[in-house]
Order: C-alpha cells, then sequence, then structure tokens
C-alpha cells in the first residue's frame, strides 16, 4: 500500500514537471520566433537606411562641380552599396554582424555630413565668386562704355577741330574769256577760263605750303584735264584735276587766280567749277554758258 502511494507521487511529480516543461518551451519557442521577427525588422530597417544612403550619394553628385570631390563621392557611393550587399546576405539571427554594419553606417554617415559642410562652402564660395565676377563686368562693362563714350567724343572733337583747320574757299568768280581778253558772250569764243576766289583766314589752319586742285567739269560731267595722269587723292580714290595750283599759306585771307586753256570743244550748258585741299573740298561754283 505505502509502495503504490509512493508511485503515485512519482508520476504525479513527473506529470507536473512535464507540463512545466512544456509551458518552459512553448514560452522559449514564442520568444525566440518574437525576437527573430525583432531582428528581421532590424535588418529590414538597416537596408532602407543604406538604400536611402546610397540615394543621398546621387542627389549630392548632382549639386558638385568640382571633378576630385565627385570622384569621393562615387567611391563613398560605391562603399555603402558593397555593405548594402552584404547585410543584404547576412542572416537576421547574426547579431555581430549586424552591429557590425550599423557601426558601419554611423561611420558613413559622419562622412556623409562632413562633404555636405564641403559642398555647402565650395556652394557658398562659388556663389560669392559669381557675385565678384558679375560686379567686376558690370564695372567693366561701365568702363568700357565710358571708354567707348570718351573715344566717340575725341573722335568728334578731332573732327570738329580738323573742319576748324580746313581751309575754306569763298568769293568763287569764274570769267569765260575771248582771245581779246574781255568777257566772252558765245561758248564758241571762249579761249581761257580766269578762276578768281579767296581763301580765307584761318588761324587754326596749318600754315606752310599747300597744295590746291581745281576741277571744271562740263554738262556732261566729264572734267577738263591735260593728262589722264593728273589726279589726286580724295575719299579713298583718284579724282582728275584741271589746275594744280602752290600758295604759300599763312593764316590770313589770301585772293587766288588760276587759269584754264580752252583746247576742247566746248558747248553750251551747266558748267561746275569745285576746288580741293588736303584731300577736302573747300568751294565749289557753278556757272552757264550760252
Amino acid at each position: 500500500m505505502e509502495k503504490s502511494k509512493t508511485t503515485v507521487i512519482i508520476i504525479s511529480v513527473l506529470a507536473v514537471a512535464l507540463v512545466v516543461i512544456t509551458v518552459l518551451l512553448f514560452t522559449e519557442k514564442q520568444t525566440n520566433k518574437e525576437l527573430v521577427q525583432e531582428f528581421e525588422l532590424e535588418k529590414e530597417d538597416l537596408e532602407n537606411q543604406y538604400t536611402d544612403f546610397a540615394k543621398q550619394y546621387d542627389e549630392l553628385k548632382l549639386t558638385v562641380s568640382n571633378d576630385s570631390l565627385s570622384v569621393l563621392l562615387e567611391q563613398e557611393q560605391m562603399k555603402t552599396q558593397r555593405l548594402l550587399e552584404e547585410l543584404r546576405t547576412v542572416k537576421s539571427s547574426n547579431a555581430s554582424e549586424i552591429r557590425r554594419l550599423k557601426k558601419e553606417l554611423a561611420s558613413l554617415r559622419k562622412v556623409m555630413i562632413g562633404y555636405i559642410n564641403q559642398i555647402d562652402s565650395l556652394n557658398r564660395l562659388t556663389a560669392y565668386q559669381k557675385e565678384v565676377i558679375a560686379d567686376v563686368t558690370q564695372k567693366y562693362n561701365s568702363a568700357s562704355r565710358q571708354i567707348s563714350d570718351l573715344a566717340e567724343e575725341k573722335k568728334n572733337l578731332n573732327k570738329k577741330v580738323a573742319l576748324a583747320a580746313q581751309l575754306d574757299a569763298t568769293n568763287i568768280e569764274i570769267l569765260p574769256m575771248n582771245k581779246r581778253g574781255k568777257k566772252a558772250k558765245k561758248v564758241k569764243d571762249v579761249v581761257k577760263f580766269k578762276i578768281d576766289f579767296t581763301i580765307v583766314k584761318n588761324i587754326t589752319a596749318e600754315t606752310g605750303e599747300r597744295t590746291l586742285y581745281v576741277r571744271i567739269t562740263k554738262p556732261d560731267n566729264d572734267v577738263l584735264t591735260k593728262s589722264a595722269s593728273n589726279t589726286f587723292s580724295y575719299e579713298n580714290r583718284q579724282l582728275a584735276y584741271s589746275i594744280k595750283k602752290y600758295i604759300e599759306y599763312n593764316g590770313e585771307e589770301q585772293n587766288v587766280t588760276v587759269y584754264w586753256n580752252v583746247e576742247e570743244y566746248l558747248y553750251a550748258g551747266a558748267y561746275r567749277v569745285d576746288i580741293f585741299a588736303d584731300g577736302t573740298l573747300i568751294g565749289s561754283q557753278g556757272f552757264t554758258m550760252d
């Protein structure tokens, strides 16, 4: 009887122990399952961080124009992608590797912050340089305009000085003469032209010997000349002249007379006399012969 009672007690104890062990095993399994899920979530979160980190390098590279810095960013991005690939091959339960890759990510983050600060400094410097360049360009353009305006003013002043220094022929009179030295009434009687004119006083004009060219133009615009080689320069071309006259100019008013001996056929119509000096037309006068 005593033996049977002992057996019952042992069986009861074993049953209780079995229940306790079963409960403990179930609890441990449940705990392990929860830990695995937690590790998987942690790994997934870490992968997302690495992926976002790699994308941030793409965005950073778009803001950089410095080639050396672009190379460094590319290297860091490749390192991030390599660590991401390692993470994807690591088991969720490998806590030591997960911790290592977390530390690697923290180190990469510090490096990126350094690059961001460097890029920000470069961008501020670039913006400042652009402002300086824009300011210098504006000042240069302003100075160029002032120089251009001054050059134009000087050019206009030189023109005015040149115009003021030019000789001027006035009181131009043309007398068609017959063989008796009198005024010819008919064109057929003209044997000579007497041309009188006055070089006016000009204290700004250069003194010394000057050459005057007189052109007598017929009604058909043909110029009376003794030789085809009798030409002078005027506005980048050669013009034929009828008479060349040397004078000694002293700045004072001076009367000049020249003659043209008629050796060609003349006909009735409007004639013109033009007087040139120093490559400039200084006087003109038309006359008509019947």
